[in-house]
């Protein structure tokens, strides 16, 4: 049995056929705890779940949770491969909420054998990735809301932009708090300033002359808004920025705990200048990864080291893999890409391609590879990372 599910905002599609592409049944899920309880316990009634694997336009959600917590495989269907399968099914491309149900378990049913499938991974690993994804949403957010406070001061307070280098320090945060226009910081004095960085902890080793002369040099606003309005468009915007930047410093301190007590964390934490967020963030993208492949060539294409290769008739190219788990080569890389500043064997890996002509991204995908190569090596192994196990004709670990 092959069951397709199509899915909606507030109400889905299942259907599930047989070995022979024969609809055995269908329902319209209503997207309710009864709608969602009353599909899964009609499956059951066709086979265990571990028998039925169920096709998906999606890889994570709310349903993808629930079907895989019941036992179901689940096969996610890249939305654009299932749309160019449609003229299988009808030269028309006809589409319906039954219809692509059908078809997406048809579609399981012919090529499912060729397709990935999702397994339940570790709560430790799924927190992980959860909070690291979270951490990089707040951090995008809080970019651009440090990118508005900036504007903000370029119009109406220049002077206050320059005093502090990060505008989402504390320091800087508080300084705008305090004097949010040039007029509320028109008789502040160098020791005043002084006496207000000890106050704030101040570690920057500038004088209060320093800071005073930086924020005097800068041109001078001429908009026409009153003080009190630009004091409430300052101080507005700086308690954004402070409340997105608590709830950053707050998921460090939660990811901190998990990445210490994860199991993967031993085998990957003695590596080069990891770090423990990046070592989170691959445990998080890459751990589920690991689980799930079977060989070092399919972890190098799922994670984006392996280029592809186009090859037909006279024609053959080498090219950048698009096609792949993009928080998961983003994770990588920011490592890959520290490691060359901070280990001798990484940096002459990486010199090496450089001078056979690879451009940089592309030498750090050949380094990438090596040391994608020893993760794959220490996680089949269950060994902790030993630099002292390299081989000595500087070749990585062989998968």
């Amino acid at each position: 049995m092959f069951v397709g599910w199509d899915r909606g905002n507030t109400a889905h599609d299942m259907t599930v056929i047989n070995a022979e592409g024969e609809r055995v049944y269908r329902m319209t899920v209503p997207h309710t705890e009864d709608g969602i309880g009353r599909a899964i316990t009609a499956l059951a009634d066709h086979g265990h779940a571990t028998d039925l694997p169920v096709a998906i336009e999606t890889t994570r959600g709310l349903v993808v949770d629930r079907l895989l917590a019941a036992g179901h495989p689940v096969i996610p269907i890249h939305p654009n491969a299932f749309h160019a399968a449609r003229p299988r099914w009808g030269a028309a491309r006809a589409k319906s909420d039954p219809g692509d149900s059908f078809t997406l378990a048809d579609y399981a049913r012919t090529d499912g054998h060729r397709l990935r499938r999702l397994t339940g991974t570790g709560v430790e690993t799924l927190e992980l990735q959860a909070l690291t994804r979270q951490r990089g949403d707040q951090l995008e957010l809080r970019t651009a809301a440090v990118n508005q406070l900036a504007a903000l001061l370029d119009t109406y307070w220049p002077g206050g932009k320059t005093v502090f280098a990060a505008l989402h320090s504390v320091i800087a945060l508080a300084f705008l708090d305090r004097y949010p226009t040039p007029q509320a910081a028109a008789a502040l004095t160098p020791k005043r300033m002084e006496a207000f960085c000890r106050k704030h902890s101040y570690s920057g080793r500038r004088s209060g002359v320093a800071l005073t002369e930086r924020m005097g040099s800068a041109p001078q606003s001429a908009a026409r808004l009153s003080e009190p309005v630009v004091a409430q468009l300052i101080r507005s915007q700086v308690a954004i920025v402070r409340a997105l930047q608590s709830g950053i410093d707050a998921l460090d301190k939660i990811i901190s705990e998990k990445v210490a007590a994860h199991p993967y964390a031993p085998l990957l934490a003695h590596l080069p200048r990891i770090g423990v967020l990046n070592l989170a963030q691959i445990i998080g993208e890459v751990g589920p990864i690991l689980e799930r492949v079977t060989s070092f060539d399919q972890l190098a294409a799922e994670t984006g080291v392996a280029p592809i290769t186009r090859a037909s008739g006279k024609s053959h190219v080498v090219c950048f893999r698009h096609a792949t788990n993009r928080r998961a080569r983003q994770a990588l890389h920011t490592w890959f890409d520290n490691t060359r500043h901070a280990d001798p064997w990484a940096r002459q890996r990486y010199a090496d391609a450089r001078a056979r002509g690879q451009r940089h991204p592309h030498a750090l995908r050949t380094l990438g590879r090596s040391w994608l190569r020893i993760i794959w090596a220490c996680w089949r192994t269950e060994t902790p990372y030993d630099p002292e196990h390299r081989s000595t004709r500087n070749q990585p670990l062989a998968a």
